[in-house]
C-alpha cells in the first residue's frame, strides 16, 4: 500500500498537519518565472518568427512557416468524421449536455424605470473574441475542449481560438473532433508561455483575444498570471483534487477508485477521506492495496496517494463538514445517506457530487456541469466556469430631465465634500 497519511481531526497537531498537507503555489518557480517572461517578451517582439523558434524547441518539430501553425477546420471537421462512431457519439453527447446545462447560466439584460422617467439597468454583451488553451503533454483532455468552448459560445462569443500543443508535431485526433463539435472558430498548434503570449498580445498569425481560459503546466500557468491584466483569465489552476466525506456505507472499493480518479492525474493531485468510521478508513486502505496494482498509471497514484494523500477520521459528520469548508476542495464527493442535508453545510466547495452512485468522473466528462473548477483553497471565493465568465456587463444610466434635477443636489454636496468641484458643476448644470 502506498504510505499515504493517516490523520485525526481530534489529534492536537490536527491543523497544523492537514495545512502542510494542502500547502501548495503552482506558479512560485522564479526559474520559471524568469522563463516565461522571457517568452513573453519574445513573443511580443518577434511575434510568429519567435513562435515558430519556440515550437521547434520545445515541441520538437519544425513548422517552416508560420501557416504550418494553423490548424483549418477542415482538419477539424475531417477528425470528426474519421475517429471510431463510439468515440464520436460519445462527444456529442457530452457536448449536449454540457450545453444544456450552460443554457440555464446565461445572464440576460435588464433595466427599470423609476417614478421620474430615469432608466437604470445593465446590458449583458459576450466577449469578442477568447483563447482556449488545450493540454497536449502527457495527455489529451478533449473534454477539456468542451467544457471551455461550449459555455463560450453559449454566452455568444462570436470568435473562439483554440491552441494546442503537439509534441513531435503529432494532432491528437480526439481534440479536434471535440473542436469541431464544441464550435471553435481558429486553431493553431502552439502550446507553452509562447502560445499564452500569443492569445494575449497577438502575431502576425494569432489574434490577440480578450480572455484566455484552459489548464496547463506551470510554464502556461505562470504565463496566464503574467498576461493578467492585459487579458483576462479563468483562473491559475493548480494540481486536482479530490474530498470524499463517507459515512462508511458505500462500497470501499467504489471510494478507492474514486480517490485513484484523481490521483491519476500526476504525482501532485490531492486525493483526501473523511469518514468518522475507523473501521471504514481501515477497509478503504485494504481496497486500495487491492485495486492499485491493478491500475496503468498505478506508480504516478501511488506517488500522488504518498505525498498528498490522506485518510482522515472525524469526530462525526458536523465535524467533517467543517474539515470540508477549511479544505474548500475542488472535488467533493458526499458519499453518505442522505447527502441533501450534507451539502446544506458545505460553503466551500468546487462542485458538489451527492450520493453514493455519483462519482466524481462524471462531472469530468459529461454530466453537464463544468468541470473547470477552483483548486488550492480558491473555491473559497471562486466559482467553477461558466456562460458568465464569457460575458460582461455594462451599467445603464439615463436621467430624465427631474431625475436629473434630483440627483444633481446629491452629488453636488457629495462632490463638494471630496473638493472635486468640477464633478459638482457638471452635475449642478443640469440641475439647474
Amino acid at each position: 500500500m502506498p504510505d499515504i497519511a493517516r490523520l485525526r481531526t481530534t489529534d492536537a497537531d490536527f491543523a497544523a498537519r492537514l495545512d502542510a498537507l494542502l500547502a501548495w503555489d503552482s506558479v512560485s518557480n522564479p526559474a520559471v518565472q524568469r522563463t516565461v517572461d522571457d517568452i513573453i517578451d519574445a513573443i511580443r517582439s518577434r511575434g510568429d518568427s519567435a513562435l515558430l523558434e519556440y515550437t521547434a524547441r520545445f515541441d520538437r518539430w519544425q513548422p517552416g512557416n508560420a501557416a504550418a501553425l494553423t490548424i483549418p477546420a477542415a482538419r477539424l471537421a475531417q477528425a470528426a468524421e474519421l475517429i471510431p462512431v463510439e468515440q464520436r457519439d460519445a462527444l456529442a453527447a457530452a457536448a449536449q449536455r454540457i450545453r444544456a446545462y450552460a443554457e440555464h447560466q446565461k445572464l440576460q439584460s435588464w433595466d427599470y424605470r423609476e417614478s421620474d422617467g430615469t432608466l437604470l439597468g445593465q446590458k449583458v454583451t459576450p466577449l469578442d473574441r477568447v483563447g482556449l488553451y488545450v493540454p497536449g503533454g502527457k495527455a489529451a483532455y478533449p473534454s477539456s475542449v468542451l467544457m471551455n468552448a461550449i459555455p463560450a459560445k453559449v454566452a455568444g462569443v462570436p470568435e473562439l481560438v483554440m491552441v494546442v500543443p503537439t509534441p513531435e508535431g503529432k494532432l491528437n485526433e480526439l481534440v479536434l473532433a471535440a473542436a469541431h463539435i464544441a464550435g471553435v472558430d481558429k486553431a493553431f498548434a502552439i502550446g507553452g508561455a509562447q502560445a499564452v503570449a500569443a492569445l494575449a498580445y497577438g502575431t502576425e498569425s494569432v489574434p490577440a483575444c480578450d480572455k484566455i481560459v484552459g489548464p496547463g503546466n506551470i510554464y502556461v500557468a505562470t504565463a496566464k498570471r503574467a498576461v493578467f491584466g492585459q487579458v483576462g483569465i479563468d483562473m491559475v489552476a493548480g494540481p486536482s483534487e479530490i474530498l470524499i466525506l463517507c459515512d462508511g456505507g458505500t462500497d470501499p472499493d467504489w471510494i478507492a477508485m474514486d480517490l485513484f480518479s484523481q490521483a491519476e492525474h500526476d504525482e501532485d493531485a490531492q486525493a483526501i477521506l473523511v469518514s468518522w468510521d475507523a473501521d471504514y478508513l481501515d477497509r478503504v486502505a485494504a481496497s486500495i492495496d487491492k485495486l492499485l496494482p491493478s491500475l496503468e498509471r498505478r506508480d504516478i497514484i501511488a506517488n500522488a496517494l504518498k505525498d498528498r494523500g490522506a485518510l482522515i477520521l472525524s469526530r462525526d459528520m458536523h465535524d467533517a463538514a467543517a474539515v470540508a469548508n477549511r479544505i474548500a476542495p475542488e472535488h467533493l464527493e458526499l458519499s453518505v445517506e442522505d447527502p441533501e442535508a450534507l451539502a446544506a453545510k458545505i460553503h466551500n466547495a468546487g462542485a458538489i457530487f451527492m450520493g453514493r452512485h455519483t462519482a466524481e468522473a462524471l462531472g469530468d466528462y459529461c454530466a453537464g456541469p463544468n468541470h473547470v473548477l477552483p483548486t488550492s483553497g480558491t473555491a473559497r471565493f471562486s466559482s467553477p466556469l461558466g456562460v458568465y465568465d464569457f460575458q460582461k456587463r455594462s451599467s445603464l444610466i439615463m436621467a430624465s430631465s427631474a431625475g436629473s434635477a434630483a440627483l444633481a443636489k446629491t452629488a453636488s454636496v457629495l462632490a463638494r465634500g471630496e473638493g472635486l468641484t468640477a464633478h459638482a458643476r457638471s452635475a449642478e448644470y443640469r440641475g439647474e
